[in-house]
């Protein structure tokens, strides 16, 4: 099972190496359907993946930062409803090699066992949606393989122990469904497959997970958007967990609100998890909206466009 999703990431770069066939099949400009634009106003909803997609030649620098704890024990006043503290940080560049395909590379500290984390990334759309229905509803899949830099932990019912580099390697396979219904209210669907080749003593490498999430428009620029996976974990590992370690896993829930100003887009985000890499915020999150344990953050996209319209003929 430890190369599973590596050849699960491989099939999805061959499914859209080889998708021009779909393509023809769903060409919407051919056959005079108009394709629905802002769905999403951002490639990320929250935490996950929306069905946008950066235009061709289209490069999209983000910061993503997540401060401490707001309440309970380690927020409050004494750090500023966590805002004296980080628990993570995302810098990432993604590219648009095309208006449906998009890689990215970025570097996370990592939240928890793991960090120093360094990922790339690959999203293709395949279908979207049409102000007709011709196409009722927009697919994407979204695939990443991320690296932990940091050194190995001695004990080796930790995550961070790595026998070897292939212990260091963690994946994310994801579909996305969304649908935008009428002109305020858009919905998705992302059922996500994580792998993690080297987990904690009774951990799960592999992990099915359900993800939903909502965008409400409140204006032609603002909008108010929320996010919610359900991850499949085992009932033996969190007995386990919660018996041996005191830790109890919750699913993760986050709140937004867009904010969108030409090529910039800002987004302010509440969320009980610590982490941002759905390789840790889905499986691991351990903090509870009821104990005070969320924590706000903001989410920072700008866009530049690399080549003119006349430079994409060349």
């Amino acid at each position: 099972m430890k190369y599973i999703s590596t050849i699960l990431l491989c099939c999805v770069l061959s499914v859209c190496a080889h998708a021009q066939s779909l393509d023809k099949l769903f060409d919407s400009t051919a056959t005079g359907h108009t394709k629905v634009r802002d769905t999403y106003k951002s490639t990320r909803i929250v935490q996950g993946q929306s069905t946008e997609m950066l235009r061709r030649h289209e490069l999209d620098f983000r910061v993503t930062h997540r401060f401490g704890d707001a309440g309970g024990e380690f927020g409050g006043t004494k750090t500023f409803f966590g805002t004296d503290n980080s628990t993570d940080i995302r810098i990432a560049f993604e590219y648009g090699v095309s208006d449906d395909l998009m890689v990215g590379i970025s570097r996370t500290k990592g939240s928890g066992d793991l960090q120093q984390l360094y990922e790339g990334l690959v999203k293709y759309r395949f279908l979207q949606q049409t102000t007709d229905n011709h196409i009722p509803l927009s697919l994407a899949v979204f695939g990443n393989a991320v690296i932990s830099g940091m050194p190995s932990a001695t004990d080796k019912t930790s995550a961070a122990y790595f026998e070897d580099g292939a212990d260091r390697l963690m994946y994310v396979a994801q579909a996305i469904v969304s649908r935008k219904f009428g002109d305020k209210l858009s919905l998705t669907l992302s059922p996500t497959y994580v792998h993690r080749n080297h987990v904690a003593y009774m951990d799960m490498n592999n992990m099915f997970a359900l993800g939903a999430a909502g965008r409400l428009k409140l204006s032609k620029r603002m909008g108010l958007l929320a996010e919610y996976y359900y991850p499949f974990r085992s009932q033996e590992s969190k007995d386990y967990f919660k018996s041996a370690k005191g830790i109890s896993f919750y699913n993760p829930l986050a709140v937004g609100l867009e904010i969108e100003t030409g090529g910039h887009v800002f987004s302010i985000t509440f969320t009980n998890s610590t982490a941002i890499q759905e390789s840790q915020f889905i499986p691991e999150t351990t903090t509870s909206w009821l104990q005070g344990q969320f924590r706000w953050g903001f989410n920072i996209s700008r866009r530049f466009t690399l080549f003119g319209k006349k430079d994409w003929k060349k």
